[in-house]
């Protein structure tokens, strides 16, 4: 199981690799939004905002915050882990409901090319 710092240090990667992203991946990064990250198997969640190519402002949280952020995902740490890393397909997880997501249409078709 993923500790609390891996899944943080997940979190800092993608955000890494979405300021030196370019083409679609760029114009996914580019999204002005409230991002959450609710890990399951830790009872935390990781709130901040998307915004200018990267993931700011991320603090973890106990539980469910009550402040519902525009682009919701709900993971294990370990698939966190492994799609940041490139092991698990957000395709694949998402369609076998191991992640889930919870935002507009559009969003949720950008956001596959970040993960």
């Amino acid at each position: 199981m993923a500790t609390l710092e891996e899944c943080r240090t997940a979190l800092d990667q993608l955000s890494r690799n979405m300021a030196k992203a370019d083409g679609d991946v760029a114009a996914a990064a580019a999204l002005d939004r409230s991002l959450s990250c609710r890990i399951t198997d830790l009872d935390t969640t990781f709130v901040g905002r998307l915004a200018g190519g990267a993931i700011t402002g991320v603090v973890a949280v106990p539980g469910v915050p009550a402040d519902k952020a525009q682009i919701r995902l709900t993971m294990t740490g370990d698939d966190l882990v492994a799609m940041v890393g490139g092991e698990l397909s957000f395709a694949k997880a998402w369609g076998s409901g191991r992640v889930k997501v919870q935002a507009s249409l559009r969003d949720v078709l950008r956001l596959r090319s970040l993960l």
